[in-house]
Order: C-alpha cells, then structure tokens, then sequence
C-alpha cells in the first residue's frame, strides 16, 4: 500500500490509582494518505491546543479516519462518514484562519 507508513507505540505509565497493574506497551504499524507528523505540527503551532493535546487528536483522527476509508461501504463507518468530513473541514479552517491571523 501507498503512503506514510508509521510505526505507533502507545506505552502505559500508570492508571488512576497508584496499584493499577501496567500494561505491556502496545506497537503497530500503520499507513497513511497524510503526513500525520506534519498535521500535528500544524496543530502544535496553531496555538489552539497544548502540544500532548495536539498530538492526541491529530494522531488519533489521523488514524480513525484512514480505517474508514479503507472501509468506507462498511455501514458502521457510513454512518459517521459526514461528520467526520464536517469536523475534519472544521478543524482544517480553524487552522488556515489561526495562520492568517
């Protein structure tokens, strides 16, 4: 498959109390249409949100809406298909009018 290929590793470092057993860290890899590091840093730069904060939706939506694509006739998908288009439309026009102003 064509794209960005990324190597994602999520690492637990504690859970909501201080006896919450760690997990084993979690790595998969992943393809992309986009360059989702350069997302992040437009994300990061806007100012619009703290860099971890930044980095969790860029990734993140980056991620969950490449699986939709490649499942786009799955009805489960379909359904969110829409909005995610809006909100991803939304935030990209947040981001142009943060550069301009």
């Amino acid at each position: 498959m064509r794209g960005h290929r990324y190597r994602v590793t999520i690492e637990h470092l504690g859970g909501p109390r201080e006896d919450t057993p760690i997990q084993p860290p979690l790595c998969f890899e992943a393809v992309n249409h986009d360059d989702i590091l350069g997302i992040v840093a437009r994300l990061q730069s806007s100012g619009a949100y703290q860099p971890d904060e930044a980095a969790s939706l860029g990734i993140g939506l980056k991620l969950f809406s490449e699986v939709m694509l490649k499942r786009r006739d799955d009805p489960l998908f379909a359904a969110l298909s829409p909005a995610i288009r809006a909100f991803i439309g939304g935030l990209k026009e947040r981001g142009r009018a943060a550069q301009a102003g």
